[in-house]
């Protein structure tokens, strides 16, 4: 068994998104949001059907990538690794093979709140692109992040629309900061709203997929996306409108067991 728990998904009161995608401003040309392949190359994503990319995960060491624990049962991944058979994935045009999977202990359904995390180990040292270390400071609040995603895309006014497997970003303010992440997608027609050049929100997909602060030094991944919080009025044709907050596990206050597990030699398939 490589699976270090059961898999049980339980967000309460949040939507999942499961495979990848990226809303934006529908006042700013969609090219201002995307990015060459080339770019942002420590993010994968886990599944493809067709056009879809189904959820992301980010290389975090040489031997060890980050994603949403509920895209392991989500995708072919968890049965593929139960089964005893390594899972394939692309990063940066090269075939990698992931053969272990290492749960959050505190993803099971009694618990609250739920930790939606699971480190994903590579039997072989992924020697490129160069990882991208997780935030350890907890001074997330009111930082921009970067977003990254492939697959549905869509504006504000309306949410999502079509899947076209285009890879893009996007940017937000964290407007809260405690057990997890949020940000806002703010409206740019009203006013005193201060909207970002980029802003933008979670597309139905993003699960797994980063959040990034950026400093002079270099990328560090401060969040994990777990899904989109359910308002009155949500609904999954709906979803990425504008006012919709976006969720995230927080990673500054998991940084100890997360790097307690990757610099562990306990983790062997």
């Amino acid at each position: 068994m490589k699976i270090s728990s059961v898999l049980t998904v339980c967000l309460f009161g949040i939507f999942a998104i499961n495979s990848h995608g990226i809303i934006i401003r529908h006042d700013v040309a969609p090219g201002e949001y995307a990015v060459r392949s080339s770019e942002f190359p420590q993010v994968f994503f886990l599944e493809q059907r067709g056009n879809r990319k189904i959820c992301g995960a980010t290389l975090i060491s040489a031997h060890w990538a980050l994603t949403a624990a509920h895209c392991v049962s989500e995708t072919l991944l968890g049965s593929t690794i139960e089964k005893g058979e390594e899972f394939q994935v692309e990063i940066s045009n090269s075939e990698r093979n992931i053969d272990l999977i290492v749960i959050h202990p505190d993803f099971v359904s009694q618990h609250v709140p739920e930790v939606d995390l699971a480190l994903l180990h590579f039997g072989e040292e992924v020697n490129f692109p160069k990882p991208i270390p997780v935030n350890t400071e907890s001074n997330e609040l009111g930082e921009i992040i970067t977003l990254v995603g492939w697959g549905y895309f869509g504006l504000g006014t309306v949410g999502r629309q079509y899947d076209d497997g285009s890879k893009r970003r996007a940017q937000n303010r964290v407007t809260r900061a405690d057990q997890q992440l949020r940000t806002v997608f703010d409206d740019p027609r009203i006013s005193g709203r201060e909207t970002l050049p980029l802003e933008g929100t979670l597309g139905l997909g993003d699960s797994g997929g980063p959040a990034f602060l950026e400093y002079s030094e270099g990328l560090v991944i401060a969040g994990v996306s777990v899904g989109e919080v359910e308002g009155t009025e949500f609904s999954e044709e709906s979803q990425g409108q504008y006012g919709s907050v976006a969720v995230f596990e927080r990673l500054s206050i998991h940084a100890e067991s997360t790097n307690s597990v990757t610099n562990s030699d306990n983790y062997t398939a």
